[in-house]
């Protein structure tokens, strides 16, 4: 990989939410495991060094909540964009977002929601630590963080099987 062109993409799903009665999905909040999930990923990513440049966030109550929460442990400088088109985004969707992101920023995370995530994760990577590949084909729990390399020169020019998988975390590997 060039390292010029090596871009980082974090993927965050959103904490594990609540279902409380009559409130609209797109309003649902974090439920008390979410709470604690969040700031725990938050922490990683931290310690990790894996600061994103820019998050995009899903408008949705639960994946702003998530940012609120994991950014408590992160530089108050990252900026932040809310992006409607991420609440229930399909993997084609996505693609299209990344279409829209600057060529300046280097490591990008997004904050959304499955099954778009994982649809889109599954169609990027081509390699990576095969444990890791196996268990994001499986399942992309809530508060899981994909982290994905790219050798691209811009976000747009992203193609299939193009990324490298380099972690796949679950808060409950944290504990």
């Amino acid at each position: 990989m060039n390292a010029e062109s090596k871009r980082r993409l974090l993927l965050l799903r959103h904490a594990k939410s609540a279902w409380p009665a009559g409130i609209a999905d797109h309003e649902r909040p974090l439920a008390e495991r979410g709470e604690k999930a969040a700031p725990l990923m938050g922490g990683y990513l931290a310690r990790e060094g894996l600061v994103p440049d820019l998050v995009l966030v899903s408008s949705a109550r639960r994946t702003q909540e998530t940012w609120m929460l994991a950014a408590g442990a992160l530089p108050s400088s990252i900026e932040k964009r809310d992006v409607e088109r991420l609440y229930e985004a399909s993997a084609a969707d996505i693609s299209a977002i990344l279409q829209t992101i600057e060529p300046s920023v280097r490591t990008l995370m997004l904050i959304g929601h499955n099954p778009g995530f994982q649809e889109f994760a599954n169609d990027l990577v081509g390699a990576g630590d095969a444990e890791s590949c196996m268990r994001l084909r499986r399942k992309f729990p809530t508060a899981g963080l994909a982290v994905i390399t790219v050798d691209a020169d811009r976000w747009g020019d992203l193609n299939p099987r193009s990324g490298f998988l380099e972690r796949f975390v679950a808060p409950r590997s944290l504990t």
